[in-house]
């Protein structure tokens, strides 16, 4: 087996105890990396204390919206490279608190930057997680990475302002800055259950008819926790070797679907087709229709997705059909 390229490699990971983060860790550490994670909060829940990843990497304690804990923790931890997925990643919870929300996904990657361009004899690569909500509502679709940002509802903005600086920096400093433009995440360990995919199983493994607050129609891009991890890795081994600047790359299956679609292919995987949604129709703070064009990602970095919607809802639903019964 070829020698992985993050074997001994010294790497530092925001937003660990999130979503993406722990699927993030594990590759790290299965492929060889000594990571070192800056985590906020203890999270019971999260796969990060879950699976015991949090005896396996250095854990050091801070919130990016703190300059001196990040930069601290560079600092210390001297990270080759750094991977900044720590955010506030609610789209509803951002219209509730837009300040909070801000400041984590604004000012905090305003310190991640910062703290490694101040110590760029260590930094050699840092890969800053987007969003295609960054792109905001555009009249021309799929999104390619030449589309304006222009966010306009508050955890749009804030994704809009994280991607402007991860490119600003780029542009002034020659800081060797990636940046990944994801679409909805899914996979097992979502435990927030005001998210389509986790509340959708939720209610299948209860025999409930899942519930559906929109009408249905909106169209989104999703992207398995593992597509996404294996994307950041691509990202990590080639910001350096290839010099990139600020530059950006979608991910995507590219497997277009609207909300009803993806809730029949969820209750199909959980095994419950005969279940039928409850489509509440209520006004969002949304953008009716998303979805990417990932060509870049596949020409420059020879990436691609590997799981997609199908076998990832069937693992996503395998992985909650234990969780579920484990509570009873």
């Amino acid at each position: 087996m070829a020698k992985s390229f993050y074997s001994g490699k010294s790497v530092l990971v925001t937003g660990a105890t999130g979503l993406v983060g722990p699927y993030l860790v594990k590759s790290l550490i299965e492929n060889g990396a000594q990571v070192t994670c800056l985590v906020r909060d203890l999270v019971p829940d999260s796969l990060f204390f879950m699976e015991s990843l949090d005896r396996k990497v250095n854990v050091a304690r801070g919130e990016v919206e703190d300059y001196g804990s990040v930069e601290r923790t560079v600092n210390e931890y001297e990270p080759e490279i750094a991977f900044h997925l720590g955010a506030q990643a609610l789209v509803q919870r951002g219209v509730r608190s837009p300040v909070s929300t801000f400041r984590a996904n604004i000012e905090g990657t305003w310190n991640v930057l910062e703290a490694c361009r101040t110590h760029d004899k260590l930094v050699s690569a840092v890969v800053v997680a987007s969003s295609d909500k960054a792109y905001g509502e555009q009249k021309k679709l799929p999104y390619t990475e030449d589309s304006p940002m222009q966010g306009r509802f508050p955890y749009d903005v804030s994704k809009s302002c994280a991607d402007l600086l991860a490119q600003s920096y780029g542009a002034t400093y020659g800081m060797p800055v990636s940046i990944s433009r994801c679409g909805n995440f899914f996979g097992g360990g979502d435990l927030n259950f005001s998210r389509i995919v986790p509340g959708t199983l939720k209610s299948a493994y209860s025999n409930e008819r899942p519930i559906i607050r929109s009408d249905g129609s909106y169209i989104r891009d999703y992207i398995y926790v593992k597509d996404a991890a294996s994307a950041y890795m691509a990202l990590g081994e080639k910001t350096g070797a290839m010099k990139l600047r600020g530059e950006a790359f979608n991910f995507s299956n590219e497997q277009q679907l609207t909300v009803l679609q993806l809730v029949q292919k969820i209750l199909k995987a959980a095994g419950k087709p005969g279940l039928k949604p409850d489509v509440k129709n209520e006004p969002l703070y949304e953008i009716k229709k998303q979805h990417l064009d990932a060509s870049k990602a596949r020409k420059v970095l020879g990436w691609k997705s590997e799981w997609g919607i199908d076998k990832g809802l069937k693992e996503t639903a395998d992985w909650y059909k234990s969780y579920f019964a484990s509570k009873k």
